[in-house]
């Protein structure tokens, strides 16, 4: 069982690491909050239609896909993108439910809600 602290900037951390940590050490390599990578810009994501970044060049699967980012849909995406999206460009995964849930809250909270 994981617990929480609160950090004296605010932000929840886990003993997994912080969002901000984790998003830069697990999804950092493809994916940017404010510029687009191999994957889309990542910035907002929290609440945004999926496949919605006018700059970015979706699969097809995912443009007609008609998902909206929240915690449940990031959660399946990050456990098995395949599986809620066949055919997705994504293969990269997150196993542990304590790091998705760091990640998703991290977005969140980036996207300001």
């Amino acid at each position: 069982m994981a617990c929480s602290t609160l950090s004296i900037s605010g932000q929840a951390q886990t003993a997994v690491g912080s969002g901000k940590e984790l998003f830069e050490r697990r999804c950092g390599g493809c994916h940017a909050l404010d510029r687009d990578k191999e994957g889309p810009r990542l910035g907002g994501v929290y609440g945004r239609d999926a496949a919605s970044v006018a700059s970015f060049e979706y699969s097809a699967a995912l443009k007609k896909s008609k998902l909206k980012w929240t915690e449940e849909t990031l959660d399946k995406w990050l456990i098995d993108p395949e599986k809620l999206v066949p055919d997705n460009d994504m293969t990269f995964h997150v196993e542990s439910m304590d790091e998705r849930r760091a990640i998703i809250s991290y977005l969140k909270q980036k996207a300001g809600k």
